[in-house]
């Protein structure tokens, strides 16, 4: 009779340690949108926040942190863009990777039209492309000193990920040089 609990004692006993191992669920869209919600009255000047494909690195510099969506790139890049837009503190400055230009859909099936979509949504803005070993380096070189934002999507096409250097909304680059050119002066 003792024998029959026994394999309901034994799994019991396990369950604790199985949950450890169980990796946490991935967040929702709305917590993703909250951890942006919460950064960006942090973040000023020379922070970054990118949105990423599903292949993006998790670098390991402490400056840097990485969530993941599990959302659609370009809703996410939107909600982004949209939710920097009432920002009156910060403009992002944007950049994508200069290997974007030359994939082929017969490499990336569908790139051109990633390409297009992209393009409408960054439609009114100027966008810089460098090399992505370039941003990654300028990455990691600024999260030294400030923080930057990665935002795992669920995108799989390579070289996709858009990087948002966050510049101050309030004073422009020709104030800033005015500024400088009288100082300069004294």
């Amino acid at each position: 009779m003792k024998l029959r609990y026994l394999p309901a004692l034994f799994l019991f006993a396990l369950t604790p340690f199985a949950a450890e191992r169980t990796s946490p669920a991935p967040p929702s869209s709305a917590a993703w949108n909250r951890i942006l919600l919460d950064r960006i009255p942090l973040f000023g000047h020379r922070n970054w926040i990118v949105i990423a494909d599903s292949a993006y690195p998790a670098q390991s510099r402490p400056g840097i942190e990485t969530i993941v969506s599990n959302s659609d790139h370009l809703q996410v890049l939107r909600q982004v863009l949209a939710t920097l837009s009432t920002s009156r503190h910060v403009t992002p400055i944007v950049y994508t990777d200069r290997e974007l230009q030359f994939l082929e859909d017969k490499d990336a099936p569908s790139i051109s039209a990633y390409r297009s979509q992209l393009a409408e949504v960054l439609h009114n803005r100027t966008v810089s492309s460098l090399p992505h070993e370039e941003i990654i380096a300028k990455l990691d070189q600024v999260s030294q000193t400030f923080r930057v934002l990665i935002i795992k999507t669920n995108l799989t096409l390579p070289y996709t990920s858009v990087f948002l250097q966050l510049d101050c909304a309030y004073w422009g680059v020709d104030a800033e040089r005015r500024l400088r050119a009288k100082m300069a002066a004294h």
